[in-house]
């Protein structure tokens, strides 16, 4: 795997990987960045609900739920001190479509506690909690 990291502005950079995926990250304005892109921290979180979205959605395919709609709210708490290292992040599933609600949650736990690599490295030095709802009318009796 590898990931190759450019400076395109004052404190803007664009990451890109073989295929020509890209992501941009700035610094925040008062280091001379532009607002034009996510923080690098805020990648960090992005990534971890990525791999738990990947992996919850191809648990509850092998599993034939109908699954229509997810999205993962994330949400860090840095230290107060240098380096500002993320000591909590909390991911909310919401969940869309008839689901059973125990194959939704046991899929969630087993990205959690199995699956997601992002959240196995942050897990010795970060306290990682999830939580899962359904939007409304999309549970499943089960």
């Amino acid at each position: 795997m590898k990931i190759t990291v450019t400076r395109i502005g004052p404190m803007s950079f664009e990451a890109r990987n073989p295929s020509g995926a890209f992501l941009r990250m700035d610094g925040p304005p008062d280091l001379g960045g532009s607002d034009q892109g996510m923080r690098p921290m805020e990648t960090l979180l992005a990534s971890l609900a990525g791999c738990s979205a990947v992996d919850v959605v191809k648990i509850l395919a092998q599993q034939r739920e109908p699954l229509e709609g997810l999205d993962i709210q994330v949400e860090g708490k840095r230290a107060d001190a240098i380096p500002a290292v993320f000591t909590d992040i909390h991911l909310r599933f919401i969940v869309r479509g008839p689901v059973a609600e125990n194959k939704a949650r046991r899929a969630v736990a087993l990205s959690a506690e199995k699956y997601c690599s992002v959240s196995k490295m942050l897990e010795p030095s970060v306290r990682i909690t999830h939580e899962v709802v359904f939007a409304a009318g999309s549970e499943a009796n089960s």
